[in-house]
């Protein structure tokens, strides 16, 4: 997994109209452009909020994904919870939960 990928798609739905376009007519071609692994295809395309979190995006980033697949607030913070239930800790970037 190279998270940066991964934030640089997210951050680009985020700022770029041409990105979140061709996010809506050509899901598919859109991520062939990024180096993605499967697993983080497959939380894209649900979306599954709380894997994309337990993979290591960042917060700022992951708001605005949530947010644009129609997550209202409490909703994505309960995503978050929920991924770490289901997927175990965060595994990279800044969240990194470490086990005592």
């Amino acid at each position: 997994m190279i998270l940066y990928y991964l934030q640089k798609l997210l951050f680009q739905l985020n700022r770029d109209p041409a990105t979140r376009k061709q996010y809506e007519s050509d899901f598919d071609g859109l991520l062939m452009e990024y180096d993605l692994t499967h697993e983080e295809k497959e939380a894209l395309g649900k979306p599954d909020i709380g894997l994309l979190y337990v993979l290591g995006v960042n917060g700022q980033l992951l708001m605005h994904y949530a947010a644009l697949k129609g997550y209202a607030w409490p909703d994505y913070i309960q995503s978050m919870k929920d991924g770490v239930a289901q997927h175990g800790p965060v595994r990279a970037g800044i969240y990194t939960m470490v086990e005592d």
